[in-house]
C-alpha cells in the first residue's frame, strides 16, 4: 500500500507513525517552513507544480489513496487534491482538525478584512499570529504590531511600527499571558487554526479582557470525505486501501 500525506502539521505527522511500517507513506511537506520537524517514512518537500503536477506525480508513483492533513488554510492545496484524486479516481481523505470556538472573537473571512476591524476598532497595540503571508495587509495601519512568526516577513510588507517575534510552538498558558501583559496588546489578531498547541493564546487572551478579532477558515471542496482526528484517518486507509 502507498500513501501520498499531504502534511506538514502535528495531526499528519501523528499519522505518518501510526500507520508505520505497515503501510508506505509519502509525506508531502510544502517547504515553506526551514528545518521542519519531519515525519516518520519517506519525506517529499516543495510543491507539485498545480493541477497537473500532482496529477502527473500520482500516476508516475502510483499512488493507492490520498490523506490531505494539511494546515486549514491551505486551501489551494486542498482543492488541489480533491479535483485531481475525483479524476483520477484516487481515494482521497481530508483530515481536519476541529475549528476553535470564535464565541466572543470579531469574526471576518479574509486578512484584509482583519486589517480593516483593527482600523474601525481603533486598536492601538496588536499581537498579530496570521503567519507571514497575510501581514502586508497591515502595512498600512498607524497601530503597533507584535508580530509572531516561523521566519523573517519581507520588510516591504512590514507595518510602520512593530516588532517581530521569530518563534515556532507549541506554546503555554503562563508565557502566552506574560507576552500579552508586557506588551499591552488590546487585540489578538488569529486564524481559526483549531488544536491545542496555539489555543493558549486565545484563552490568554480571554482571561485579560483582549479583543480577539479571528479569520474564518475557508470553505472546502463539496463533496470531500472529512474526519477531525488521526484514529479516523487511520481506520479509514485500513478500510480503504488492501495490501
Amino acid at each position: 500500500m502507498r500513501i501520498l500525506l499531504l502534511g506538514g502539521t502535528s495531526e499528519a505527522r501523528a499519522l505518518a507513525a501510526k500507520l508505520h511500517p505497515d503501510v508506505e507513506v509519502i509525506s508531502s511537506l510544502a517547504g515553506r517552513v526551514p528545518d521542519p520537524a519531519l515525519p516518520v517514512g519517506q519525506v517529499r518537500i516543495g510543491g507539485f507544480g498545480g493541477v497537473e503536477g500532482l496529477r502527473r506525480w500520482l500516476r508516475d508513483n502510483t499512488v493507492d489513496a490520498v490523506v490531505d492533513a494539511t494546515h486549514p488554510y491551505a486551501a489551494t492545496m486542498t482543492a488541489h487534491a480533491a479535483q485531481v484524486c475525483a479524476e483520477l479516481g484516487v481515494p482521497h481523505l481530508l483530515l481536519a482538525r476541529p475549528a476553535w470556538d470564535p464565541g466572543d472573537a470579531i469574526l471576518v473571512n479574509s486578512d484584509t478584512q482583519a486589517a480593516k476591524a483593527v482600523a474601525d476598532q481603533g486598536f492601538s497595540r496588536v499581537f498579530l499570529t496570521t503567519g507571514r503571508s497575510g501581514i502586508g495587509a497591515f502595512a498600512q495601519l498607524d497601530a503597533w504590531f507584535l508580530i509572531r512568526a516561523v521566519t523573517l516577513p519581507e520588510a516591504a510588507e512590514l507595518p510602520r511600527r512593530h516588532e517581530v517575534l521569530l518563534s515556532r510552538g507549541p506554546y503555554r498558558y503562563d508565557d502566552e499571558l506574560r507576552l500579552l501583559r508586557e506588551h499591552r496588546i488590546d487585540a489578538l489578531v488569529t486564524k481559526n487554526s483549531g488544536g491545542q498547541m496555539t489555543r493558549p493564546k486565545l484563552d490568554a487572551a480571554a482571561a485579560l479582557g483582549v479583543v480577539v478579532v479571528m479569520v474564518d477558515r475557508p470553505p472546502l471542496p463539496a463533496g470531500v470525505s472529512t474526519v477531525d482526528s488521526v484514529d479516523d484517518a487511520a481506520a479509514w486507509v485500513g478500510s480503504t486501501v488492501r495490501p
